[in-house]
């Protein structure tokens, strides 16, 4: 549970924002970084085909601030030249490590030959680690699944093909392709690949709590883990799992940094993008967020039903100042949606 290497950058705490589609955007990154406790984050997966035909949305997605360092540029394709015309392009961006995605269970990625689908063609998947590998001066990782199917499980096979073509770092997502989602992480399979390779490796699923994540650390003896959906809920998750391991009681946000971290959100969104699109981000973040808050349920269906930035800020006020009134606010992990009322701008419109 020290922190570790890829190849020359150390990766301090030992853990991973990892990435989400729609989720882990240049601003999303900057909100969690700021809370404390990252040691790497990654940009939401880029299509190569969008990057290589100088698409603007694709080029906009390998965006990144300094204080997001270290950082990686995930891409997921299929085709080894243009997998290797944008990893130069990632480079050449100054970011410090080139993710590949070899996890993605959508169907529109699958059958394109990238994501998830690499795992069912091993060949390709070499001849793309080659090329990357030939083509760039900064580490190259990998990012994947157990394998396609349950009866098809070969992320062992895969680990170990990986760091004969120069991989410096394993992440492995503990489910099938064809689980998607569901289901529980198998970290069974992630100790099976720390102990088959000697480049390090990071578990990801299910991480939601600080007791999980010192659990798999022990069990799996896995060099660090990566953590996605806990974030949204918990933003100050990598913080407290830090604490911990440096010995120190887990850090408690107030009311107050709780009520904070969403106005910050709201204000970056608004900075970077029109605000139609910022109001969706919004929403979907204060959606994980208070969930198993006292009052959360509530609280979320009057945010769905605001259709302005006045609107939005307006009921964060009345929902955090009522839970102030009720001092009854709940840890995140009690579910406690039906046990207090507030009064909203918009109840009637809800």
């Amino acid at each position: 549970m020290k922190p570790f290497k890829i190849q020359n950058i150390e990766i301090s705490p030992p853990l991973i924002l990892s990435p989400m589609a729609g989720v882990t955007d240049f601003t999303f990154r900057r909100l969690i970084k700021r809370r404390g406790g990252v040691g790497l984050s990654v940009s939401e997966f880029i299509s190569v085909e969008g990057l290589t035909r100088d698409n603007p949305k694709s080029k906009r997605q390998m965006r990144f601030d300094e204080e997001e360092r270290p950082f990686a540029v995930q891409i997921f394709g299929g085709q080894a030249p243009r997998m290797a015309m944008a990893a130069e392009m990632a480079e050449e961006v100054g970011a410090d490590i080139l993710d590949i995605n070899c996890g993605c269970p959508a169907p529109k990625v699958v059958k394109n030959g990238g994501g998830s689908g690499l795992l069912r063609d091993l060949p390709r998947l070499e001849e793309i680690l080659k090329e990357i590998k030939k083509s760039i001066s900064i580490p190259l990782t990998l990012k994947l699944r157990t394998g396609f199917t349950e009866s098809t499980i070969n992320c062992v096979e895969v680990a170990k093909m990986a760091e004969q073509c120069g991989v410096e770092h394993i992440q492995l997502h503990g489910r099938t392709k064809e689980q998607g989602y569901k289901g529980l992480a198998n970290w069974d399979l992630i100790k099976a690949v720390k102990d088959a390779v000697s480049i390090p490796v990071s578990g990801n699923g299910d991480v939601t709590t600080i007791d999980f994540a010192l659990k798999r650390f022990k069990e799996t003896n896995c060099d660090g883990i990566l953590i996605g959906r806990g974030a949204m809920q918990n933003p100050w998750i990598f913080r407290q799992i830090q604490d911990v391991l440096e010995g120190r009681e887990p850090y408690q946000p107030t009311l107050e940094e709780k009520q904070a971290v969403l106005l910050e959100f709201f204000e970056l969104l608004l900075e970077d993008m029109p605000e139609l699109p910022a109001l969706g981000k919004m929403k979907q973040l204060a959606g994980q967020f208070t969930k198993g808050l006292v009052g959360g349920a509530q609280f979320r269906q009057t945010l769905y039903h605001s259709h302005s930035p006045q609107e939005i800020l307006e009921n964060i006020g009345i929902y955090f100042a009522t839970l102030n009134e009720a001092d009854t606010f709940g840890d995140g992990e009690i579910e406690a949606d039906k046990n207090l009322e507030f009064n909203s701008c918009d109840a009637a419109a809800a």
